[in-house]
């Protein structure tokens, strides 16, 4: 597994991942709910999403929008199993560990903490994180 500081040091050489911004929904949805909630949700998203060794529809499980944190995949390259063996260093087809998906969130918080709009709570998580379907629709 590469360290975050290699891997954001290759992601802006790359069009495609530079492409990707917060936009204003999103924006206002981790300024309200704050680093730590949306921290909670990566964690479940990886876990039900990215972590099994064959993930339903791997390659097309992440929306490109509808949530922050399906932004912030996209922009880190956590956003499949390909992506994540390419980018991180992280084999597929085997179930992701409990390190690499600490790795994973990291990633993903470290992008969302640079893209956060100025006075984003830090905070610790206040509500349970919301329970995304699997495949929205």
């Amino acid at each position: 597994m590469r360290s975050l500081d290699d891997v954001f040091d290759r992601l802006p050489r790359s069009a495609f991942r530079q492409r990707f911004r917060l936009g204003p929904r999103d924006e206002a949805a981790l300024g309200a709910k704050g680093l730590a909630v949306m921290r909670d949700h990566a964690r479940d998203i990886v876990a039900r999403r990215l972590a099994p060794a064959a993930p339903a529809r791997d390659g097309r499980q992440t929306p490109v929008s509808g949530h922050p944190v399906f932004v912030a995949q996209h922009a880190t390259a956590t956003c499949c199993r390909a992506c994540l063996a390419k980018w991180h260093g992280i084999p597929a087809g085997r179930p992701l560990g409990g390190l690499e998906q600490d790795h994973v969130v990291r990633a993903i918080e470290r992008w969302l903490r640079a893209q956060a709009p100025p006075g984003t709570r830090e905070g610790g998580s206040a509500e349970a994180p919301r329970q995304l379907p699997l495949f929205p629709a």
